[in-house]
């Protein structure tokens, strides 16, 4: 199981992935700049690569999939999950720090 994390295939998989869900992440809440933009499309993607594997591996958990699933397909599910998800945590908890935030004298 140590090996699977150095496929090409997986690899291939957990890109695409993370590719999906930034690039959703964009469509759903469309950024302000440009600048914006390609910090969530890369926070996206480095979440998706990193978290792509143990987060495939919790869903497919949850939802009691385990069996219909390959490994391809849970690295492409989970990637897409993390990096969807991620702008939309950070971005709950830049509002959260904006709104109790404020600047101390």
């Amino acid at each position: 199981m140590a090996d699977l994390g150095n496929e090409p295939g997986v690899w291939a998989a957990k890109a695409v992935g993370a590719t999906a869900g930034a690039g959703i992440s964009l469509i759903y809440l469309l950024p302000k700049s440009r600048r914006e933009a390609a910090s969530r499309f890369m926070t996206g993607m480095s979440c998706g690569l990193i978290f792509g594997g143990p987060t495939g591996l919790w869903l497919i958990e949850q939802l009691g999939i385990a069996d219909a699933l390959s490994g391809t397909e849970v690295m492409l599910t989970g990637a897409a999950a993390a990096s969807l998800s991620a702008w939309w945590v950070l971005g709950a908890l830049a509002r959260v720090a904006e709104r109790y935030g404020g600047t101390r004298r």
